[in-house]
């Protein structure tokens, strides 16, 4: 058990487009915790462009909180939830552990031991920083509740949209389509045994219906692309944006159901048997998949960050999922 005061380095969110890291002090490790030092990170694009643009609605302050988040919206904030490191004092039996956790990006922390979750070998480290992008994805499927032989198309080839995709792929004789205005997104998609198109050449009168892409375009697309008695699974957060939902024409003909997934809660379908926990582990397992590997891009120095997250979350940046490297 840590016996001193020591000094960690965090990132905060400061004001519309500014961002600073600070220095914070740790108390003495309290019993029940563990001090974790942060090897790696990663920046939820979508989301942390809304809040370093100060776009979470007011309405939703307390339900936007992240675990462990600082500070209050809209500033300044600590915002984050992806980070792998290492272990450095507390319970036997974790001192030592790569471990995930959801927590903002800072250099070193303490967290209850719960709240920590050890990576089984065949997960590497830099790669378990997509764990909290895979357990959504994972809820969203759950919430989707494709069938065998599904036709799914993915509008939004982001990362969570991606992951969407790969996991409705393991049913047996599914046909799925990442859809995206990015060609560079095809990459991915072959990557992952996707199909891919552009909005224009999508196939049509799918079974479900799965978008990521934030856009009002990329929601009209979706509907479109339903088949009748589809279900349309909304993923996309427009914090504070409004979006025209185009439901004259045939939505109501066609009897679509517009459906909407969130990670705050284990979907219906195996909220009785599932934990929070249990699906965050689920999730770790599946990143044993080197193929998952396409979707970091190069990774930024943690001290660098305040200089390099304009350009991080600018829309049409390119990154996926941009990794952080601790020192």
């Amino acid at each position: 058990m840590a016996e001193s005061t020591e000094t960690a380095q965090a990132l905060w969110y400061v004001g519309p487009g500014r961002a600073e890291i600070r220095q914070e002090m740790l108390a003495p490790l309290a019993p029940g915790m563990v001090r974790v030092r942060a090897l790696h990170g990663a920046l939820s694009r979508g989301t942390e462009a809304l809040v370093a643009a100060g776009r979470v609605p007011e309405s939703e302050y307390q339900r936007m909180r992240a675990p462990f988040m600082g500070g209050a919206f809209p500033f300044p904030v600590k915002y984050g939830y992806a980070t792998v490191g290492r272990v450095e004092a507390g319970p036997p039996g974790l001192v030592g552990r790569t471990v995930f956790t959801l927590y903002p990006h800072q250099t070193l922390f303490d967290v209850p031991a719960e709240a920590v979750a050890p990576l089984p070998g065949g997960v590497p480290a830099a790669r378990a920083i997509l764990a909290a992008n895979m357990e959504t994805a994972l809820n969203a499927t759950w919430d989707a509740g494709p069938g065998p032989f599904a036709s799914v198309a993915v509008v939004g080839a982001g990362v969570v949209g991606s992951l969407v995709g790969l996991l409705c792929k393991r049913l047996a004789g599914a046909d799925v389509t990442l859809v995206d205005v990015d060609p560079m997104r095809a990459e991915i998609a072959s990557a992952f045994g996707l199909r891919f198109a552009r909005p224009d050449a999508a196939p049509t009168e799918c079974d479900l219906v799965v978008h990521t892409s934030a856009t009002a375009s990329g929601l009209v697309t979706a509907l479109n692309l339903a088949g009748d008695e589809a279900i349309v699974l909304e993923l996309s957060w427009y914090g504070s944006g409004d979006v025209a939902v185009p439901l004259g024409g045939a939505f109501h003909s066609r009897r679509l159901k517009l459906v909407s997934s969130q990670v705050g809660k284990v979907a219906p379908s195996h909220r009785t048997k599932w934990t929070h926990r249990r699906r965050l582990e689920a999730a770790i397992d599946l990143l044993a998949d080197a193929r998952l590997d396409a979707l970091l891009a190069p990774p930024v120095a943690f001290n660098d960050l305040p200089g390099r997250l304009p350009k991080i979350l600018a829309p049409g940046s390119g990154v996926l999922c941009q990794r952080i490297d601790y020192p």
